[in-house]
């Protein structure tokens, strides 16, 4: 029997511009928003929230 309170299935957008992703570039729009994102994360504008890191100290070298 099937669900039915399902909805249907909705296409996510483009995360970078909103627009409707296209299959070879899923999740994106274009490549240009591939590039776009991947140089934000190599930028380090995503960060996950949290603690600040300690940093080690090597005493020995």
């Amino acid at each position: 029997m099937p669900d039915e309170t399902r909805r249907p299935a909705r296409k996510a957008g483009c995360p970078v511009c909103g627009k409707p992703s296209q299959p070879d570039t899923r999740p994106f729009c274009s490549t240009r928003c591939k590039q776009i994102d991947l140089g934000r994360w190599l930028n380090g504008d995503y960060a996950i929230p949290g603690p600040p890191a300690e940093v080690e100290e090597d005493g020995e070298r």
